[in-house]
């Protein structure tokens, strides 16, 4: 009974909130949308995440030693 109960306040302590971006202390992000005087929609996100997905893909990959060599960009000379 007692490693029920400390299996579930664990989960409960360690559970964040994972939406469309990664993982962060609120669900809905505050954004600010706005067009330009062009007429171009932006859509600014403060930095709410505590990580992205892109971020977690990358350590991960550094964990598993799965890291890929970049390649050159541009030209070598």
């Amino acid at each position: 009974m007692i490693k029920i109960i400390f299996i579930l306040f664990s989960v409960l302590l360690f559970s964040g909130c994972v939406n469309k971006h990664g993982v962060s202390l609120k669900y809905y992000s505050d954004c600010e949308e706005y067009y330009d005087l062009q007429g171009y929609y932006h859509k600014d996100c403060g930095k709410d995440d505590l990580m992205t997905y892109k971020e977690m893909k990358v350590k991960k990959d550094a964990l598993l030693g799965n890291i890929k060599p970049t390649p050159p960009k541009g030209n070598v000379w």
